[in-house]
């Protein structure tokens, strides 16, 4: 495991000093190097990092409707964001890791980056309240939130899918599950896309559910614009 002095490095990337170490040694401990592992912390961790994250995209401009927010929001949770913000405070040099994990790469692994950056802001909830993890994802994001403009909104590939769909009276997307590889924590999803009127099916792979139906959307998007002599964005 990590040292004290690792730890206090880690707490000073974040800006905030754990009361209990044992648990941000727990939020950063993968499934794989214990059954007393970060998971809860890290369902704990996304709840807030969303509400976070709403809170200050609501207030940061008035021009935002309900679609700019959710698609901002999404942007800055996804797990390519978080595995960016996990690599910037050096979490893959954090995680504890069983030993096949290691061998594997997982310190590298976006997804598990991903989850201990969640788990984190977790443990500090449960070292101390929601105030303190809010200010840790506006120290933390501060810099990404301030770039965000109206003019720089993109759709992902589901949304953008669905409402050329919808404006062209195409009933929407079926996403199913394809199948599930590798072992528990290393699992990789290979998701279906179909849609039906158009004779359109396209696969995606993914580190996770939404990941792997985000890259399905986005083949049947590419179909699609073709089908209706769409540019794309």
């Amino acid at each position: 495991m990590s040292n004290e002095k690792n730890l206090n490095n880690l707490e000073i990337l974040i800006n905030y000093k754990f009361r209990d170490k044992s648990i941000l040694k727990k939020a950063l401990t993968h499934r794989s190097y214990s059954s007393d592992h970060n998971e809860r912390l890290e369902l704990l961790g996304d709840s807030a990092l969303n509400l976070a994250i709403t809170f200050s995209l609501f207030h940061k401009s008035h021009e935002f409707n309900e679609g700019d927010l959710s698609r901002l929001r999404s942007t800055l949770v996804c797990q390519k964001t978080l595995n960016k913000l996990a690599l910037s405070l050096s979490l893959n040099d954090y995680v504890f890791l069983g030993d096949g994990a290691i061998k594997n790469g997982g310190n590298k692994r976006p997804s598990i980056l991903a989850d201990t950056f969640e788990a984190i802001l977790g443990g500090i909830i449960v070292d101390s309240d929601f105030s303190n993890v809010f200010e840790v994802i506006k120290f933390i994001y501060e810099p990404l939130i301030k770039e965000i403009s109206t003019t720089g909104i993109k759709k992902d590939p589901k949304t953008e899918l669905q409402e050329l769909l919808q404006k062209n009276k195409i009933s929407l997307p079926q996403y199913s599950i394809a199948s599930i590889s590798g072992a528990h924590h290393e699992q990789i999803f290979k998701i279906k896309c179909d849609i039906l009127k158009l004779n359109i099916s396209t696969f995606g792979l993914g580190e996770s559910r939404k990941d792997a139906e985000i890259e399905a959307a986005n083949g049947a998007l590419i179909l699609c614009k073709q089908k209706f002599n769409c540019k794309k964005n």
